[in-house]
């Protein structure tokens, strides 16, 4: 069995645990986590994820994130200019780039639909590398989660750590960690 299907069959187990409803949305977010260089692996096995989640009674809905930096970019009138100066960027991407992909996340969990029986998976974070961080997005969304939120996260965790595609200092968060070899810890 391979890691990705390692990795599906612990988040089964997980997500088809009963969920207690009384917890804040920071303890409703499952983290799924893998190698970086598992990315297309995991994409072509997305299906295992969802079968799972329906298996357990619950509903899947997904947001993939890949293309919100472009997406983002190509509607900012100076666009231009911040291609010609990308220094002159950071500022917008510590404040306006984060609340829009707050706002895009907190869609997908206030959707129709979306219950606190359901699942909302983010899929594609590793393209936020360099423009934010995840975390700073989950917390702006964490109290949004009715159900709960897995985001599929390539890097890694250690003593509850988490470095996306394990290239900056790792931030410690609350999520439940689901890696390949089980749960890190129980939530």
């Amino acid at each position: 069995m391979g890691r990705i299907e390692e990795l599906a069959e612990h988040y089964g187990k997980h997500i088809a645990l009963p969920w207690e409803r009384g917890v804040a949305g920071a303890q409703r977010i499952v983290m799924a986590v893998y190698d970086k260089e598992a990315e297309r692996m995991l994409r072509a096995r997305r299906q295992l994820f969802v079968t799972a989640t329906e298996s357990a009674g619950h509903d899947w809905h997904e947001l993939d994130l890949t293309n919100a930096f472009a997406t983002w970019i190509c509607a900012d009138e100076f666009r231009d200019a911040y291609f010609e100066s990308p220094e002159d960027l950071d500022l917008k991407l510590q404040t306006e780039f984060i609340d829009a992909l707050a706002a895009r996340v907190r869609e997908a969990l206030t959707a129709p639909g979306v219950t606190d029986n359901s699942v909302v998976a983010l899929v594609g974070v590793g393209s936020l590398f360099g423009f934010t961080h995840v975390s700073q997005v989950v917390r702006a969304v964490e109290r949004d989660v009715q159900g709960r939120l897995v985001i599929f996260f390539p890097g890694h965790f250690e003593q509850n750590n988490y470095r996306l595609l394990d290239a900056r200092d790792g931030w410690n968060y609350l999520a439940a960690p689901i890696t390949s070899t089980g749960n890190q810890h129980a939530q």
